[in-house]
């Protein structure tokens, strides 16, 4: 990210042993009671604290330090429940002044607010749900000044600021004008704050601006104040952050003591399932305000976008957790001496600032649609004649992303055969063949694979970067178990004799894997697994069955676990065996699914020598590295590339339809778009754990519970799109007003894929078992 995590960490650990000095609860009760609003005396130990100088320049007397150090205090904040202005103050008010021209003016609000001596507030709202600045025909002038009338709503700071920024205008021409609190024709309008914040109205009458009040003028304004709008949009995600991972701690630890009907409630499935979505909501909002962070710092554009983005997930992840929290919490929640209610209040009340959840939700929508309005289709040459020839090796990382993404599209454009373009099912080993050689042969088909077993080892924006293009270019996926699954257990299981002889196959296409996991009677239950490997002399003797296995009908090879030790407790006496398919003895069976093809396969061994060499780890030790392949297998099924799949789908339809003028089904469309965003999130801080060579978590399950049901999400707007063709199978043509077409195939095959999705590598009701127990640490 370009962060150093370390320094963040500090920033954070210190804000939250400066906060916890306090037991903020009683005193946000009594300031919500009397309507204080700040208390003052708090507000200086916070400007000791160095909070409101953080982003203010050096020279005006701040630290002039960025918004990774500010975002790191702001969910301290946000889990201490505080109401005071940090973010109004600290970073809504300095963002806009150090993109002022310099003035004296400036300089002084500046140092002030960087001491604690002034409390600035901002003044630009003239309507309730205003989020985009538009310049108020309110000023007038008279004589030698400016005489402003008038009304702001959703000021903070109020009655304890000492002055306001305030968006002025003439005939469409913006100002941006100092207002001390005491003005001659100013009067504020205090607004009663259930979390107990600071906030209300100004209304100006004949208010008098003298030249030296004046900051700024012309168009700039308007486009500093967006900017510095959005950045506190940004802070605020994850203030609102710290709420709900204050309330899910609280929330959880009460689940362990709480007995009702003899059991802790912790231990209730149904209450478990329900915290394991309240913590995978929280999850996308760290991941995403991290990826937004890290595009913010590469470049200024897109910034409103990532604000919108982070504004919905943000109202959503602390809206529901804070609701969850009071529920599970009971009586105790509802009354006012818990916290839990001051954390539900504290999230209403962030979440209607600055925009809710809605309007954000309409911004984005609105950017996507003049996107999609001016966004060519790709095109079979696109790019080509820049390239004209590819490098087999590079330093990916260093390679500016632009750059990279042009390449990947003129490779495409180039190799990749046009009649296999955006299919939606499972491509076979015949059809695929010539395009993975052709990527082996360049080097490029194992993207996340070390250098050193002949991978790119891109990083997590750089593999991101490579799906995208994929999809935006419909390549095909190969069969690929070899490539996701087998390659990274030899990595970090397999023996030296075993990684030479079975990792350069996998990379030229000579062999084929397929993964033989599940049986008859163990799916979910993989411990309860019956086929057997018995010893004998230098062999295993194996019999028994495979069933769901992938394309095992193109496989040269299959992976598995077998039972080698049925004397032990069921997961004690596993193996991973690799086995030729070739070999005497082995059946493979094609299963047809709904979709009507055959992507899956029940593979039967009868007396299957296989030599004991095959063995990967130990003996018995399989159940082990089982997990670490179901780890990179709900890596794999966590990818970005199905959802995306399907939105280009979705995008071919609305464009030839009119979709993108339909209010309600731009909504449901920017928030799926939000969730494949945070999707990629997520899979590229999974991706840069296993580019460590690192352990997978525990918690990848909930990448793999929130890509298969994004997937099912978008394949269900996909047939809403299609409308009467959501019945029609086959290729379909749908047809614009001007006469194009755009011919898509099997419109139902997204949703099928995605059923089938929440099913393997353990259904999703496991996945949040799995997170109950090892993550979030409920009883059983």
């Amino acid at each position: 990210m370009g962060f150093d995590m370390s320094e963040i960490q500090a920033f954070k650990d210190s804000a939250r042993d400066f906060l916890a000095r306090e037991n903020h609860g009683e005193r946000i009760r009594t300031l919500i009671a009397d309507g204080r609003g700040v208390d003052r005396e708090f507000w200086q130990q916070i400007a000791e604290a160095g909070w409101p100088a953080l982003l203010v320049p050096e020279d005006q007397g701040g630290l002039g330090l960025g918004l990774a150090e500010m975002v790191a205090i702001a969910e301290e904040v946000g889990r201490s429940y505080i109401a005071e202005p940090v973010l109004p103050v600290a970073v809504q008010a300095v963002s806009l002044l150090a993109r002022l021209p310099a003035s004296a003016l400036r300089d002084e609000l500046l140092a002030g607010i960087a001491d604690g001596s002034r409390l600035v507030g901002t003044a630009w709202q003239q309507r309730l749900g205003q989020i985009d600045t538009v310049a108020p025909d309110n000023a007038s002038m008279d004589e030698d000044a400016w005489v402003l009338n008038g009304k702001y709503v959703g000021v903070q700071p109020l009655k304890a600021a000492d002055g306001w920024l305030a968006l002025a205008g003439n005939a469409g021409s913006p100002m941006l004008v100092w207002l001390p609190a005491g003005q001659p024709g100013l009067v504020i309008e205090p607004q009663r704050r259930l979390d107990g914040a600071d906030a209300g109205a100004i209304t100006l009458s004949a208010c008098r601006i003298e030249a030296e009040q004046i900051l700024a003028s012309g168009d700039e304004v308007l486009e500093w104040l967006n900017a510095a709008l959005d950045i506190t949009r940004v802070v605020q995600a994850a203030q609102l952050l710290g709420i709900g991972r204050q309330s899910l701690e609280a929330t959880l630890e009460y689940m362990n003591v709480r007995v009702q009907f003899g059991k802790p409630i912790g231990s209730f499935q149904s209450l478990q399932h329900r915290m394991v979505d309240a913590y995978i909501q929280l999850q996308l909002l760290e991941y995403a305000i991290a990826q937004a962070l890290t595009l913010m710092a590469q470049s200024d554009g897109g910034l409103a976008m990532q604000a919108s983005r982070l504004k919905v997930r943000a109202e959503q992840a602390a809206g529901l957790v804070t609701r969850l929290a009071v529920q599970i919490h009971g009586g105790m929640g509802y009354s006012d001496e818990s916290d839990i209610g001051l954390a539900l209040k504290r999230a209403i009340a962030l979440s209607s600032e600055l925009g809710n959840a809605r309007a954000h939700r309409s911004r984005y929508a609105g950017e996507l649609s003049r996107s999609a309005r001016t966004t060519e289709p790709v095109t079979p040459d696109e790019g080509v004649g820049a390239w004209t020839s590819f490098p087999t090796d590079a330093d990916w990382d260093a390679m500016p992303e632009t750059e990279f993404r042009q390449m990947l599209r003129a490779f495409f454009a180039r190799h990749y055969p046009e009649h296999l373009r955006h299919k939606t099912s499972r491509l076979h080993w015949h059809q695929i063949e010539e395009w993975y050689k052709t990527l082996s042969a360049q080097g490029w088909i194992a993207p996340a694979w070390p250098k050193e077993y002949g991978g790119m080892a891109l990083s997590p924006d750089k593999m991101i970067a490579y799906i995208e293009e994929q999809e935006r270019y419909g390549v095909g996926r190969p069969p690929d178990q070899g490539l996701v699954m087998l390659g990274p257990i030899l990595f970090r299981f397999g023996t030296a004799e075993q990684k030479a002889k079975y990792l350069p196959p996998i990379l030229s296409g000579e062999h084929v894997w397929a993964q033989g996991y599940s049986e008859p009677n163990a799916g979910s239950d993989l411990a309860s697994l019956r086929c057997e490997a018995v010893p004998d002399g230098d062999q295993f003797v194996v019999n028994g069955q495979k069933t769901w296995s992938t394309l095992a009908q193109d496989a040269t090879h299959m992976f598995m676990l077998v039972r080698t030790d049925k004397t032990v407790k069921k997961q004690a006496g596993i193996s991973f065996l690799m086995v030729d398919l070739s070999t005497p003895g082995v059946l493979v069976r094609p299963i047809k699914t709904i979709a009507g093809d055959e992507e899956y396969c029940e593979v039967f061994f009868d007396n299957v020598r296989v030599p004991k060499e095959n063995l990967v780890g130990e003996m018995n030790q399989g159940w082990t590295i089982s997990k670490a392949l179901l780890g990179f297998e709900r890596l794999f099924s966590g990818s970005p590339k199905h959802s995306q799949n399907t939105m280009g789908m979705i995008d071919k339809i609305a464009q030839h339809s009119g979709l993108f003028d339909d209010a309600a089904f731009m909504a449901d469309y920017a928030q799926l778009h939000i969730d494949v965003a945070d999707l990629s999130a997520a899979y590229a801080a999974f991706s840069e754990i296993v580019r460590r060579n690192e352990p997978l978590p525990a918690n990848v399950s909930l990448l793999k519970i929130w890509a298969t049901e994004t997937h099912e999400r978008t394949a269900l707007l996909l047939l809403d799109a299609a409308q009467e063709h959501a019945s029609s199978s086959g290729s379909i043509a749908f047809a614009a007003q001007d006469g194009s077409e755009v011919t898509l195939d099997g419109v139902q095959l997204p949703l099928f894929n995605a059923a089938a999705a929440k099913i393997f590598s353990g259904t999703n009701e496991i996945q949040r078992n799995i997170l109950a127990k090892m993550v979030l640490n409920l009883p059983t």
